[in-house]
């Protein structure tokens, strides 16, 4: 087990699921079980809380001083949620940070999920050492993104609400994983839309590498190799556990 200086605590608020786990910083690693619950429904504040004050209890860290990071699927600025992707409208324009940091009795850091994945990934996985541009998504729920120049992150970037003017749709109702089971649509039909939505960021952006995230990233043999781009493409190395671990690397900075 590493020292209480060398691990964290990370809780990654999805608008499926909640996940946590204790992870080894130095080898960006779960050092413990990935606990996870349901999100639950509505994913109003007060139930939210106490999903997390489970995961927390199932840890068995709950009254531990070991830091403490948590993700959420919203812009984040200054502890504050400005958004409400996936979750109850009552988290736009909320005090969230704080709200966590009352109803769990210690202090935490907050920040978003998709940034948090990145981190993730720069420090440990996909995007370590990368120069330029790395564009990290993840494709679930929704399509969280994570800019990083040089290895700095570059918040809340939200190229999942990029909009598709042919549907009326953002990108996330068309192309994130849930419009593929939603609509029971092949791999193949479903790489057509990420074409679509990976063509248009590349187009905007010109990275230099993009990583996909996500628990569909564990299935990106199925899908990666359907793309044409000019930009090379990779699964994230910490797949659906890199909110985790990202959440838990925030928390010590």
């Amino acid at each position: 087990m590493a020292s209480q200086a060398t691990r964290a605590v990370g809780v990654d608020i999805g608008g499926t699921g909640i996940k946590a786990g204790v992870v080894d910083l130095e080898k960006g690693q779960l050092l413990s079980d990935r606990i996870k619950v349901a999100t639950p429904e509505g994913a109003e504040p007060q139930d939210v809380l106490r999903a997390v004050t489970e995961v927390l209890s199932t840890l068995g860290v709950s009254g531990e001083t070991i830091p403490l990071g948590v993700a959420f699927p919203a812009i984040v600025k200054n502890g504050r949620t400005l958004s409400a992707a996936n979750v109850s409208e009552k988290w736009i324009d909320f005090e969230a940070e704080r709200f966590f940091e009352d109803g769990l009795g210690r202090e935490i850091h907050f920040a978003n999920d998709a940034d948090v994945a990145g981190v993730a990934e720069v420090r440990y996985g996909a995007a370590k050492d990368q120069p330029g541009l790395t564009i990290l998504t993840t494709l679930g729920t929704g399509i969280g993104s994570a800019l990083l120049y040089d290895g700095v992150l570059i918040p809340n970037s939200e190229l999942g609400h990029v909009q598709r003017a042919k549907h009326g749709r953002d990108a996330e109702a068309y192309a994130a994983y849930s419009a593929m089971e939603r609509e029971e649509l092949t791999w193949q039909e479903w790489a057509a839309r990420l074409q679509w939505y990976y063509s248009h960021i590349e187009f905007l952006f010109s990275p230099d590498l993009f990583v996909v995230g996500g628990g569909v990233s564990k299935h990106s043999d199925q899908f990666l190799h359907l793309l044409e781009l000019r930009t090379p493409i990779v699964p994230a190395v910490h797949r659906n556990n890199a909110g985790i671990i990202g959440a838990a690397a925030l928390a010590l900075g």
